[in-house]
């Protein structure tokens, strides 16, 4: 994408002083310290981070838009593809995967008719399997937005999927 196409994009004064803010924290050539914050903020600011807004970071940070591109890519925190209203991300470490965590995926995956990395057609769930989620005592988990769901098993995420199909921004927090 060109910086052409780039120009569209671009955060709101608030935004704007707040970049600056980070970015003053760091040493002269060391901006890209401040990255990962800054593509929170980009994904909260404009729902995910397609290449156009990864590029307008790149610019913003005075980087190779490539260097953002592989932050982006790396980290499950970070979407690269326009996500559902509700994300379903299941942790696939080890501690949740010895207690069943891949069983859950595949269930969530019957269940809504998707593979991990997909949206459903309604727009609705997307599923992702993602590294630890700090809370290998509670497995198999999964995170919602801010919210935990602990010791899944398949009548918990049915509640889970149900509770989100009727109202999909219940108990769901933003970045």
């Amino acid at each position: 994408m060109s910086a052409e196409a780039t120009k569209n994009i671009t955060f709101p004064k608030e935004l704007l002083d707040e970049v600056a803010r980070l970015t003053a924290q760091y040493p002269e050539g060391k901006q890209k310290s401040a990255l990962l914050r800054i593509l929170h903020m980009a994904q909260a600011h404009f729902g995910w981070l397609d290449a156009p807004v990864m590029d307008y970071v790149a610019r913003l940070l005075h980087l190779q838009p490539i260097e953002v591109h592989e932050v982006a890519t790396f980290y499950s925190m970070y979407d690269t593809k326009k996500p559902g209203l509700v994300k379903l991300e299941v942790c696939q470490t080890g501690p949740c995967s010895i207690e069943g965590a891949d069983k859950i995926i595949r269930y969530i995956e019957k269940k809504l008719n998707i593979k991990v990395g997909e949206t459903t057609s309604d727009g609705i769930f997307t599923l992702k399997g993602v590294e630890c989620l700090g809370a290998c005592g509670y497995a198999p988990m999964l995170q919602c937005g801010h919210q935990y769901h602990e010791h899944l098993t398949e009548a918990k995420v049915d509640e889970l999927i149900e509770q989100y199909r009727k109202n999909p921004k219940a108990n769901y927090m933003e970045y």
